[in-house]
């Protein structure tokens, strides 16, 4: 949900023309996050004040239209070269006023663009806010909670007797801000100079360079620390407090972003930003700053990542979509997932991130997987073979409800938090309330360095590559193979279950072939979809291992294709659902060789009976169905039964793709929806 990018260039003359190419393709590496409008800020021509007057560019709509608009603009020495120069970039998912320009960010001060703002995130207080600064004579142009923040940081800059450094103006603001957020702010009062924080939203910083930086960390400097309080000492010199080349002021230029795939093009080197971390750019030296010590184990460096994504992953290629791109790339995901963890030859699994914790997890009174959406059902998939496998209790929550019935917890328990980016807000909010509560909690996450991988005891990341398009498919089938493999981890050692053990390591071997196999069917998908175009609704029905991919299903189609689907247990079919079955409801049915398997037969045939038009995912070698002369069939290699609801998966993905695709939608950015849902 909205993305921030911001490019700083310092001793590196650079032309006008090249830092907007920069804020605008920064901007559309980040447009899968989900947006309606967008906005720039840049130093315009030197005017007789202070500093050159910071110029705003704003527009409803994708960030090509933006790019036309700053094309057309007539005030903007395109060639003109600036050796030191701060610009911002943002794209908004509107929450508090309709997309318009004059709701988009960056937010200002005045109208003189004294402070400039760009926010991702929610301030729950801006009400309280705004009524106080009314009072004080500050007229309020747009609809937004983000205006406050600009505002009140030209109001504590005016009224403050002591001069205060750019970052401690940001952070008396901060101070008081309550509800979620990360910023980016620049001022023509400190025009080379460029402050950025988060609390809740995520934030990195990338750093390029073609000198030797002075360190590899950088310390955190605490605000409310004493004279003679102890630093860590890091990098070649002593009190070395910020990160910059090495020796003398050289070039350098960084990049702050909500996402790494912003600045990949640019750098592989970032520092991933805690929870009110304030960092902040003078003189081309990055310092990071916090107001107090949250307690004695909080780290007081922040180190330098390197990157192991490739351009090239977050790049479409030949498809249609990233969406499409990300279903075919299946095959491969799920062998990363497994890659240096598997060994089949000794039917052996090892999570590097879990090992440590093995035995605790073993001891456990019960297993608790916490998400939302995509993650919630990988978590449900999966569930009835770890119960089999762990014979431990598995509960499957959604993190919104875990926190509104305020769950019991206890120390005994270890709770599993899915996310793909590793940044969802109601389940990071999960994440704090069990860490609170003493229980041992494991990520399963995308994104190294997320706030989800960062705040768990212990984790797994899927590896399943990078996702840009907002329907998360790859990593739906990453998260189901990574469950799995904690099962067969967990049932090691237990003699009784080796056999199925077994047979599950040998379908996980045979699993990217499969795909392979099942992705050959999207011709036929592809046409199933014409004949679907124009209906309203869509029933999904399975049940056991392939009730989990109906949710999926159904969630895909309502995702991308704006039709309203249901995902069904097929075991409650007479207990309402079977009362929408006529001629005019289009019904898909997962009907394949389980321990449901003669439970969906019957089901089938009531939906038969009751003039249905069932479609039906089954096997190959499926006579059975062959007899019942059902319309359209979509047919699937067998597989082991817990491993079959991904390959029944895929027909569905497909299914949605190309529903959207013939109605004319953009797949990768559906409407009112955002790739990482960073507010509750």
């Amino acid at each position: 949900m909205c993305g921030i990018f911001a490019y700083l260039n310092f001793l590196l003359p650079r032309e006008r023309k090249y830092i907007l190419q920069v804020l605008v393709e920064g901007l559309k590496r980040l447009e899968y996050r989900g947006y309606d409008s967008a906005g720039i800020a840049v130093d315009g021509a030197a005017d007789d004040r202070e500093g050159r007057h910071i110029r705003l560019v704003k527009q409803r709509g994708k960030v090509q239209a933006l790019n036309d608009m700053i094309d057309e603009t007539t005030d903007l020495v395109f060639d003109e070269k600036l050796t030191t120069h701060v610009g911002i970039a943002h794209t908004r998912w509107a929450t508090h006023g309709e997309p318009s320009p004059v709701n988009s960010h960056p937010q200002r001060s005045d109208d003189d663009n004294e402070f400039v703002v760009i926010h991702n995130g929610i301030i729950t207080n801006y009400k309280v806010l705004k009524q106080f600064l009314q009072k004080k004579g500050y007229i309020f142009e747009s609809e937004t909670d983000t205006e406050v923040i600009p505002k009140l940081l030209k109001y504590i800059h005016d009224t403050t007797e002591e001069k205060l450094e750019f970052w401690q103006l940001v952070e008396r603001v901060t101070l008081q801000l309550e509800g979620a957020f990360a910023l980016a702010v620049k001022s023509r009062r400190f025009p080379e100079g460029l402050v950025c924080t988060r609390r809740g939203s995520p934030l990195l910083v990338g750093v390029r360079s073609s000198s030797e930086m002075s360190t590899d960390k950088v310390p955190v400097v605490y605000s409310c620390d004493k004279p003679g309080d102890e630093h860590i000492q890091v990098g070649k010199h002593p009190g070395i407090t910020t990160y910059a080349p090495d020796g003398k002021q050289t070039a350098i230029e960084y990049f702050f972003a909500s996402d790494p795939s912003a600045v990949i093009e640019h750098t592989n080197r970032v520092i991933y930003l805690e929870d009110d971390d304030i960092a902040a750019v003078t003189n081309g030296c990055l310092s990071i700053h916090r107001h107090e010590r949250a307690d004695e184990d909080e780290a007081m460096v922040r180190s330098v990542h390197t990157l192991k994504m490739e351009l090239q992953q977050i790049m479409k290629g030949n498809f249609e979509a990233f969406m499409q791109k990300e279903i075919f790339e299946q095959p491969e995901s799920v062998v990363n997932t497994m890659r240096g963890r598997v060994n089949f030859a000794e039917d052996k699994v090892i999570l590097g991130g879990l090992v440590s914790h093995l035995s605790e997890i073993r001891r456990s009174r019960r297993l608790i997987f916490i998400a939302c959406g995509t993650s919630y059902h990988s978590a449900m998939a999966t569930r009835q073979l770890l119960e089999e496998l762990t014979e431990l209790p598995v509960m499957i929550e959604l993190a919104s409800d875990f926190l509104d019935r305020s769950t019991p917890i206890f120390r005994d328990d270890v709770c599993f938090f899915v996310s793909q980016s590793g940044e969802t807000a109601d389940t990071l909010l999960a994440l704090r309330y069990c860490k609170g509560r003493g229980a041992l909690c494991v990520g399963v996450t995308n994104t190294v360095g997320s706030s989800i991988s960062r705040m768990t005891n212990c984790g797994v990341h899927i590896n399943a590559g990078p996702e840009i398009g907002v329907a998360s498919t790859k990593a739906y089938t990453s998260q189901f193979v990574s469950l799995v493999m904690f099962g067969l981890m967990m049932a090691e050692d237990r003699v009784s279950l080796q056999p199925r053990r077994k047979q599950i390591l040998q379908s996980l071997k045979a699993l990217p072939e499969l795909i392979k196999d099942v992705l050959q069917l999207d011709d036929s998908i592809k046409a199933l979809a014409e004949e679907l175009l124009h209906e309203k609704s869509l029933l999904l029905m399975g049940r056991g291992y392939n009730f989990a991919t109906c949710l999926e299903g159904a969630l895909k189609v309502k995702e991308v294709a704006y039709m309203h689907s249901e995902g069904i247990m097929a075991g409650e079919l007479k207990h309402g659902p079977l009362a929408l079955v006529d001629s005019n409801m289009p019904v898909l049915m997962i009907c394949v060789r389980d321990g449901t398997y003669n439970k969906c037969q019957n089901a089938l045939q009531q939906v038969m009976a009751r003039s249905g038009r069932p479609i039906v995912i089954c096997q190959n070698d499926d006579e059975e169905i062959a007899k019942l002369k059902v319309g359209r069939q979509l047919r699937i290699p067998p597989c082991v039964d817990c491993l079959t609801g991904i390959l029944t998966v895929i027909p569905l993905q497909l299914l949605s793709f190309h529903l959207a695709r013939a109605r004319g939608y953009d797949v990768d950015c559906p409407r009112n929806l955002a790739k990482s849902v960073t507010v509750e």
